[in-house]
């Protein structure tokens, strides 16, 4: 909104001698990080105005488990309140609203997936975590609802992000398939060699990036600052992703598909690293608030979208492993429990519980995955030269 507003009145600013006061607006870096600063500042300013209301309404954690260590730990953090993640979310779209070209296609496509996956949470925590001061009604949304509405916006965010990259030529790299160590140009012509996938595949892609990464985020907060502080560490490689696909030089240097005006998106991944950092503020042990699915559903979306736009799929899943760990950790225990009738891999899933149950203290557990996540986000950045 700002940067439309210099935008609006440059002409008037450089009459009058005063460009010069705002032209820093015309950086998208510098934009960025003003997003980080202030989406952190947003969370920190209001956390505890907005960790009063939920606890005034009730708004607290079941506390429930299917271990009994796991039980008796939860039952003490059954007062904490959830659906923080309503900070999460508001900061991120306060903060890109003022500071991002909101003219840009991606900008607003970027906010409606925030918007639209923090409704599906923020839904299902109410129903959830007021069932027992309602008395009556639903205890939250059915998985497959969940799953229908996740689907629903990947499905859209495919066929319009396909369709808005679908011309001038060069544009065509926003729906290449881009492979680890593939080099999108060589010798400084576009590689002959890659492979575009057709809009159906695209489509599928960014489905299944957006409602898997949705989930995966999801799944990994189940302690205090794990989600919030591995997000945050995942943003920012997100941020550094979207400059460079953003510009043709940095593009081209590093070998990577160029997609037009996606460096607009490091606005939102940058508004998403500060939010998370100021969530963690009151997320870290003890936790005074959760984010619950209304946070962790939005957080996992927007990664997965941008991850699709900018090209870098690969690179996110290899800054998500921790994420990905987690969820493929439920997926094996659930399938092998069913299959073997009431056999388990891990003593308790997902993965970060298995710890636990292992002798892990829960603060060793998260500050270790954090340790993993940071080198994992080092080392999928420095996958990128390596064309």
């Amino acid at each position: 909104m700002l940067y439309w507003l210099l935008d609006i009145s440059r002409g008037w600013l450089v009459e009058h001698k005063l460009y010069w006061v705002f032209s820093v607006f015309d950086q998208v870096q510098f934009r960025a990080l003003a997003a980080a600063g202030m989406a952190f500042a947003i969370v920190l300013l209001l956390g505890q105005r907005v960790i009063a209301s939920l606890m005034r309404l009730k708004i607290g954690d079941t506390g429930q488990s299917d271990a009994e260590l796991l039980r008796q730990q939860a039952q003490s953090k059954a007062n904490t309140p959830t659906m923080g993640g309503i900070l999460i979310a508001g900061a991120i779209f306060v903060s890109v609203m003022l500071l991002g070209d909101v003219r840009q296609f991606y900008v607003y496509m970027g906010l409606i997936v925030l918007v639209w996956t923090a409704g599906i949470g923020a839904a299902d925590d109410w129903l959830k975590l007021t069932a027992k001061r309602r008395g009556t009604g639903r205890q939250g949304l059915f998985a497959w609802e969940k799953l229908v509405f996740q689907l629903g916006i990947g499905i859209l965010v495919g066929y319009f992000g396909f369709t808005h990259g679908n011309s001038p030529a060069e544009l065509d790299l926003a729906h290449v398939a881009n492979l680890p160590f593939q080099k999108t140009y060589d010798n400084g012509e576009v590689n002959t060699h890659l492979v575009y996938l057709p809009m159906v595949s695209y489509m599928i892609l960014a489905t299944l990036m957006l409602t898997g990464m949705s989930n995966a985020v999801n799944i990994t907060d189940g302690m205090d600052g794990l989600a919030s502080g591995i997000s945050s560490a995942v943003a920012l490689g997100l941020f550094i992703l979207c400059l460079v696909a953003g510009e043709t030089g940095w593009a081209r240097y590093l070998l990577v598909p160029y997609v037009p005006y996606s460096s607009e998106l490091a606005v939102l991944a940058g508004a998403m690293g500060g939010a998370c950092l100021g969530f963690l503020w009151w997320n870290c042990a003890p936790a005074q608030v959760f984010m619950g699915d209304t946070g962790a559903l939005c957080l996992g979306a927007v990664m997965g979208y941008i991850a699709t736009v900018i090209r870098q799929e690969a690179v996110l899943l290899v800054m998500s492993g921790v994420f990905l760990l987690e969820i493929t950790s439920v997926m094996i225990q659930v399938s092998y429990f069913k299959a073997t009738k009431g056999k388990r891999i891990f003593r308790c899933a997902p993965f970060h519980h298995h710890l636990h149950l292992g002798g892990w203290k829960e603060q060793q557990i998260v500050s270790r995955l954090w340790i993993v996540s940071i080198l994992l986000v080092v080392a999928a950045l420095a996958s990128v030269k390596i064309r």
